[in-house]
């Protein structure tokens, strides 16, 4: 990727599909460089065909961003291309459904690995970068459903709940410097996550009012050049968010519960 561009540079997780795809379309449009990166090459490089557009330049890096190393390579690659990240969307995660007595473990730890772990590692190397400049942007995508207890997605849940609160601790450990921290908490949204997390068998899986991930990623962009704490896209998951803030936990969990038990789309 060129280092003599005027253009800002993004760098998406997760950007192969989904919400961070169109993340990545949300950059281009608006006049940013891109580097996404997930862990199947062929589907990053046919994203990377999708996004050439606008002039903007698009790099893709390959790895697994639930280990150590697949996180060091990505910093990598962003180093060796000599430009500074002036906006990084820590977005690539997985889920998993059904009772916790049940399903895998090995499953779970490596959710954790990538949902937390990498996360926390990704963002310390290019948040140390920006405030060396005092200059950046930072998405974490975390999920609505960090605002209630999660049956049926208990591990899921809450690693939503850890990228929330480091989000906005982060947010106001930054408020008087350059670098801002945005929290993404998106409701049922129309990807490919809950046939991945096994929940096509859920009102929330079978559900046929999921959100558009282009709305989802617009608001996000707008509240991340905005510098805000954390945006709720769209007015039936806001409405959600106060309510279940409003509730009893147990309340809460109960009608989570509804959306993600299994067998629960009949």
């Amino acid at each position: 990727m060129s280092n003599t561009t005027s253009r800002p540079l993004a760098v998406v997780t997760g950007g192969s599909n989904g919400i961070g795809f169109e993340l990545a379309v949300q950059f281009v449009e608006n006049g940013y460089d891109i580097l996404i990166a997930a862990e199947n090459a062929a589907h990053l490089e046919e994203a990377a065909t999708r996004l050439r557009r606008n002039g903007a330049e698009i790099a893709v890096h390959a790895g697994d961003l639930s280990t150590e190393q697949g996180v060091d390579g990505l910093y990598e690659a962003i180093r060796s291309g000599g430009r500074p990240v002036d906006a990084l969307c820590v977005n690539a995660g997985v889920g998993l459904g059904g009772a916790f007595a049940e399903t895998d473990l090995q499953k779970e730890l490596k959710m954790i690995d990538l949902n937390v772990r990498g996360a926390v590692q990704l963002t310390k190397l290019v948040l140390k970068d920006m405030a060396a400049r005092d200059a950046g942007k930072i998405l974490l995508t975390s999920s609505i459903a960090s605002t209630m207890p999660d049956p049926f997605e208990a591990v899921y849940g809450a690693t939503k709940v850890f990228l929330r609160w480091f989000g906005e601790a982060l947010h106001n450990e930054l408020k008087d410097t350059g670098v801002s921290v945005t929290v993404l908490l998106p409701g049922v949204t129309e990807t490919n996550f809950f046939n991945r997390a096994e929940m096509m068998d859920t009102k929330a899986g079978a559900s046929n009012s999921k959100d558009d991930p282009a709305v989802v990623a617009k608001a996000a962009f707008e509240a991340l050049e905005a510098g805000k704490d954390k945006i709720t896209p769209t007015l039936k998951n806001k409405v959600m968010g106060v309510v279940a803030d409003m509730l009893p936990d147990r309340a809460a969990a109960q009608i989570h519960r509804g959306m993600s038990e299994p067998g629960s789309a009949n």
